[in-house]
């Protein structure tokens, strides 16, 4: 199963576009999962949540989290991510680190519609986090590229005994 290499890694989680799944938990301890806009900064994936939403009070109650970061198209690249996610400015501090939030909305839209996104959502309080990947769980898988050997590409617990490549 072929991994991402760090620069592979770092490379992708840089790409324009690329959504990612957050899920917590609920205080009855059913999952959440919320698809969200992200930004890949000093070793860390930083993240918003509006203070009103759902997932924002699952957080605050318990900072565990599962990040899915993929893609539809072939190599079809992933990083999963376990962890705790830190919150590193609360509601109503968010002048204080608004550039990167632009820096997170140019990620998914040209930089005018960055800044109006966040004109048009500036009265909408959000707080900050991150998950810091040297601190959590983190895989990363890819499809095999071209010149490389696609046979045996799954960890060895999906064969039953006796398969057999060729």
């Amino acid at each position: 199963m072929p991994l991402l290499t760090d620069i592979e890694r770092d490379a992708f989680l840089n790409e324009r576009g690329v959504l990612m799944r957050i899920a917590v938990v609920r205080p009855d301890g059913r999952p959440l999962v919320t698809p969200i806009w992200f930004l890949y900064e000093e070793g860390a994936i930083w993240f918003t949540p509006r203070g009103k939403s759902e997932w924002f009070a699952c957080l605050r109650r318990d900072p565990r989290v599962a990040l899915c970061i993929d893609e539809q198209p072939l190599p079809y690249r992933k990083v999963l991510v376990e962890g705790k996610a830190e919150l590193t400015h609360d509601v109503g501090n968010d002048a204080v680190w608004r550039e990167r939030y632009r820096r997170i909305a140019r990620r998914y839209v040209d930089d005018a519609g960055a800044d109006g996104y966040i004109q048009n959502t500036i009265n909408q309080p959000r707080g900050l986090f991150c998950v810091k990947l040297a601190n959590a769980d983190v895989k990363t898988w890819r499809m095999p590229l071209p010149g490389e050997d696609g046979m045996g590409i799954w960890h060895d617990r999906y064969y039953t005994p006796g398969t057999s490549f060729g």
